[in-house]
């Protein structure tokens, strides 16, 4: 068996491992500028493969004539593609015998695009899963060949959810291969009916605000955790958000705060646990309050009123 194996983020990585003795090239994308420095910092696909040994490419479009060309001369079965984060052009699909097989975190056709996990999580599903697909020309629109779902903790965050997944995929990989390999497994066409869409996350949407519902703002949280990091504003600056409860009961002005370490959202309350404000480490929420001389019914947007 000869896999082309395409992947980027986090996602990917276990589906790489479980394909590693199959695979013949691993693609992802360039290395690109990250933390304090912008330095230039590998991605975690391209770690692992440089970690099992394998050959690695990393074009910066995958519609380059001599790119196509080179895959299609290493003549795979399929191409494997798990958070790579480009839409793959035909010509690439069809320079392997099967096509391309996507591994994708959600149930589709909800959410296709580049962030099913976190908008599930942001919307408050309470389920989702792992497609196994058969990729044509649009953004995640091919052949299901499998599904496998699975409840949503409602704790998890959006790397935990993420890490749960990226195995279930790479088990079903697993499972798979030998149909794959011949090409007899079955396909069914995606209904149009509930299709959804997940765009990219920008930064700013990692953004709780208090006048938000405590779900929503939960949700909001666990959606955004570890990346791009929650975080609310306050008249002490920007708070990072690293450990917050579940919802709770507190009927106060937006903003407002109650020791030891709760704070008011439109109708209901949010435990602080871990936070880091503006310019300073980790720290518990108790801590943060009792730093900044706050009291009960203080208020996290306006100066104090005593």
């Amino acid at each position: 068996m000869r896999i082309v194996f395409f992947g980027t983020g986090d996602f990917a990585v276990p589906g790489l491992e479980a394909v590693r003795e199959h695979t013949v090239l691993v693609v992802t994308q360039p290395d690109r500028p990250s933390g304090r420095g912008m330095n230039l910092q590998p991605s975690p696909v391209k770690l692992k493969a440089i970690e099992l040994g394998l050959p690695i490419e990393k074009p910066d479009k995958t519609r380059n004539p001599e790119f196509i060309k080179r895959i299609k001369d290493l003549q795979p079965d399929f191409l494997l593609v798990a958070a790579y984060g480009q839409i793959l052009p035909q010509a690439l699909l069809d320079t392997a015998r099967h096509g391309g097989i996507n591994i994708h975190g959600s149930i589709l056709p909800k959410y296709r695009g580049a962030a099913p996990i976190q908008r599930s999580i942001l919307n408050g599903e309470t389920e989702t899963g792992v497609t196994l697909m058969q990729m044509d020309k649009g953004m995640d629109t091919g052949d299901i060949i499998r599904i496998v779902k699975t409840p949503i903790d409602r704790f998890e965050t959006y790397g935990e959810l993420q890490h749960r997944l990226s195995h279930i995929g790479a088990d079903l990989v697993r499972e798979m291969l030998p149909r794959l390999e011949t090409g007899l497994y079955p396909r069914m066409s995606q209904p149009s009916e509930g299709a959804t869409i997940a765009p990219k996350v920008r930064k700013e949407e990692a953004e709780l605000r208090f006048e938000q519902s405590a779900q929503e703002a939960y949700n909001r949280f666990r959606a955004f955790t570890p990346s791009p990091g929650a975080y609310f504003t306050t008249r002490f600056g920007r708070v990072r958000l690293s450990a917050l409860s579940l919802p709770t009961t507190l009927r106060q002005e937006p903003g407002t705060i109650r020791l030891p370490n709760l704070v008011a959202f439109k109708d209901g309350g949010l435990e602080l646990i871990e936070v880091q404000p503006e310019g300073k480490k980790r720290m518990s929420g108790r801590d943060f309050f009792n730093g900044a001389r706050l009291h009960t019914g203080d208020s996290l947007i306006h100066g104090p009123s005593r």
